[in-house]
């Protein structure tokens, strides 16, 4: 019964064009933030100064100029990319409200207990498929406007693949829980969109002196944590790992770099992130239990 319902699920979603809508924006958004990134911390020295430069290199064991700034760049360009499929997540369920399709949905199925499971885990399907999609333009744009020398290694390449399915995934199911709880498609977009583009950011940037801690905990820095987080890991400028020598202004600046101010690490950014889409996404799931679907 679930593999049945399931593909109903992916039918679904193939019947309507906002599956390939949204990948044109998540392939233009992913290459060229990541290739105006790459051109930017190309010259990473001059970018962040020279004294932080020789510091996080001689921490990491690498002459400056053959920094893995491409990681960074990388980091940059799936980190907003990522917001295509929390939009597509939003959808998912809100707009079924909204066109009346859940009827059918909660209908077909023995129970929503099983309905939900079953979109749940299309939808973790429909992340994965974006979260590749988002890696391989960004990883092309990086070998476009980076010197081959300050490309990632191997090993990097393959976190940053693995952290951007993740992080994709993830921020699929939280905009399915966001829009549940809503159950407005347009509230929920405005709102996911304002939260993680500016009052977030506004707010950690804001706060960074008295409350570092808040771009390590909050939604959009714990989603950014997850791929930033692997490149400020590589550079030691996680919030747990600076060099000594980098004062505190400069740190913002070298996470920002990252794209994840204030990141503790990349696999705390994951677990404390999961927890957020569980929040969301057991409330929605809860608040769809007893609503009424006439």
């Amino acid at each position: 019964m679930m593999g049945n319902l399931i593909k109903a699920e992916f039918r679904k979603t193939l019947s309507l064009n906002t599956w390939w809508v949204l990948l044109i924006p998540l392939a233009l958004v992913a290459f060229w933030l990541t290739f105006v990134w790459g051109k930017i911390t190309n010259d990473f020295a001059d970018y962040i100064g020279g004294s932080d430069a020789r510091e996080i290199a001689g921490a990491v064991g690498l002459d400056a100029s053959k920094l893995p700034v491409g990681l960074l760049a990388f980091a940059h360009g799936v980190n907003i990319a990522q917001l295509i499929p929390g939009l597509f997540g939003v959808f998912a369920l809100a707009g079924e409200y909204r066109s009346k399709t859940i009827t059918t949905t909660f209908l077909t199925a023995p129970n929503r207990v099983t309905a939900l499971t079953a979109k749940m885990l299309t939808y973790v399907g429909w992340g994965a498929i974006y979260g590749l999609v988002s890696a391989g333009v960004s990883a092309i744009a990086v070998m476009a406007s980076v010197d081959s020398g300050r490309w990632p290694s191997a090993g990097q390449w393959l976190a940053a693949l693995g952290g951007t399915i993740l992080a994709s995934v993830l921020v699929t199911l939280f905009g399915i829980g966001f829009g549940a709880v809503l159950r407005n498609v347009p509230l929920a977009v405005v709102l996911f969109i304002v939260w993680f583009l500016i009052i977030e950011n506004v707010l950690v940037i804001a706060l960074w002196g008295p409350a570092d801690i808040l771009g390590g905990i909050l939604p959009n820095g714990t989603a950014n944590g997850i791929v930033g987080g692997i490149a400020a890991d590589a550079f030691g400028i996680n919030s747990l790992n600076l060099p000594g020598g980098v004062d505190h202004w400069s740190a913002l600046g070298l996470q920002l770099a990252a794209g994840a101010p204030g990141v503790i690490s990349w696999w705390a950014s994951a677990l404390i992130f999961f927890a957020w889409t569980m929040v969301f996404f057991g409330l929605g799931w809860a608040g769809n239990q007893k609503r009424d679907i006439t």
